[in-house]
């Protein structure tokens, strides 16, 4: 492990660090702009952040040390996640650890602490939003595993480094699987962090509510870190989706030159899917809970297609 490799895993990690709530703030811009209302600073994600590091915690009655935890392992879940996957160089030195088999494992971590510590203090909405929670991702990981075994079969490995060294670097070939996996996966990331039409990250009805019902009670510094965990978590899935499906632009070496080099392409591709991101929420309208099953059913049947069309027609690709 050279210093080089050491330096630019920091530097990916401190760029997520700080790109996820810009990116954050970007989809909600171009969300009010597309629905002709005054947009926020693009800093607003900050500005709230550092408010909320700088306020008293006020802990519920009855609360235990898994909700004083809770916070804090997410927030290192997440930003393990934005680690490992390789947003910037494929030989970084995480790079052998960025297993996407791995990365489901800890965005299922974080899942579990969220949900326990919104159970841990008896509220109802609390409660109601961790089941709800458990209720998504029960449905959305499985669809996330047929994507990645679809990806996965043309690189045959399940290692993200050696999936964009595959798409990436080689002549260009068309797979119609990626498609039906792509779409597949656009529904997940919409399901898994809470974006319309399964959740609205901007309500305030607390029957509707998934993610924010399970955070009414937490305040301060331990707010601000599942915020930014978040925002970690968009990001980390926008990377992901950038480089199973649009990997160009990442580089195979861990010097800090081609590190530079690959931030103003991350930050541009990010960007167009940041507006893609808030066009599709407002051409739809939030579903009823009772229609995620639908939602993330369509998602696992689209995967398995693209997972059949990779075995069936593309096994000589």
């Amino acid at each position: 492990m050279s210093v080089a490799g050491i330096l630019g895993q920091l530097f990916a990690l401190v760029l997520a660090l700080l790109l996820a709530p810009l990116l954050t703030g970007w989809v909600n811009q171009c969300r009010a702009w597309l629905q002709n209302r005054s947009a926020p600073p693009l800093w607003q994600p900050y500005y709230t952040l550092h408010k909320l590091f700088n306020k008293d915690v006020v802990l519920a009655d009855g609360a235990s040390s898994l909700f004083r935890v809770a916070p804090f392992v997410v927030f290192g879940a997440m930003a393990l996640a934005c680690a490992i996957v390789p947003s910037l160089s494929t030989d970084l030195p995480f790079a052998p650890a960025a297993d996407a088999l791995a990365l489901v494992g800890v965005f299922g971590l974080a899942r579990l602490f969220i949900s326990l510590a919104a159970m841990d203090v008896g509220t109802a909405f609390g409660s109601l939003g961790g089941r709800r929670e458990m209720l998504v991702g029960f449905l959305a990981e499985p669809a996330l595993l047929m994507v990645i075994f679809t990806v996965a079969m043309i690189a045959n490995s399940t290692s993200v480094a050696a999936i964009v060294a595959t798409l990436a670097h080689r002549d260009f070939v068309i797979y119609p699987s990626l498609a039906f996996a792509g779409v597949a996966f656009t529904m997940v990331s919409l399901a898994e962090n809470a974006r319309v039409p399964v959740d609205n990250p901007a309500t305030h009805l607390e029957l509707t509510m998934i993610h924010e019902a399970m955070i009414l009670e937490y305040s301060g510094r331990h707010l601000a870190l599942i915020e930014w965990a978040a925002s970690l978590k968009l990001y980390a899935y926008s990377c992901l989706g950038l480089a199973f499906f649009f990997p160009w632009g990442i580089a195979e070496r861990d010097n800090l030159l081609a590190l530079a080099a690959a931030v103003p392409l991350l930050i541009l591709k990010l960007a167009i899917g940041g507006f893609l991101l808030a066009l599709i929420e407002t051409v739809n309208a939030k579903m009823r809970i009772f229609r995620a099953p639908e939602f993330l059913g369509t998602a696992f049947m689209l995967a398995v297609l693209g997972l059949l069309v990779r075995l069936l027609l593309e096994t000589r690709v």
